[in-house]
């Protein structure tokens, strides 16, 4: 690499908004895999699970749980909070309800297309991780410098 992007490189890796945005990242890629795991055993578990009302229990539990494990993370590790608890978990929650919504607008528009499946399921829950982001860094965790 030659030294100008090299030094390109190394500004935008000390930046801490980017350090952290990737830290949210690989803690929204876990999060998501445990969201998948609880989304599919339950698809298989719950008897007509393609029909709009266990679709979006289903989606809703699955989300949540995600929700749940990525809160622990952020705080720990890519925010490395040390503000109230409980504080910030009630307003994590907030905030994952609020993506909960986006994605429960996102699978109304395009369940007509793709079904109440894994497609769904995906787009769905990748609509909320720009929300979930900035929301949470700017509200959730502000106290954090």
């Amino acid at each position: 690499m030659s030294a100008p992007s090299a030094n390109i490189f190394q500004r935008v890796r000390r930046r801490r908004g980017v350090r952290q945005f990737v830290k949210f990242g690989i803690v929204g890629a876990s999060g998501f895999l445990v969201n998948f795991v609880v989304f599919t055993l339950l698809q298989r578990l719950v008897p007509n699970h393609a029909a709009a009302g266990p679709y979006y229990a289903i989606y809703s539990v699955a989300f949540l749980s995600g929700g749940v494990s990525n809160y622990f993370l952020n705080r720990a590790w890519t925010f490395r909070s040390t503000g109230h608890a409980g504080k910030e978990a009630v307003q994590f929650l907030s905030v994952s309800v609020m993506a909960l919504l986006v994605g429960f607008a996102v699978s109304a528009l395009v369940s007509p297309y793709f079904g109440r499946g894994h497609k769904t399921w995906f787009l769905a829950t990748v609509s909320g991780i720009v929300v979930n982001f900035f929301v949470n860094k700017y509200w959730t965790f502000r106290s954090v410098k």
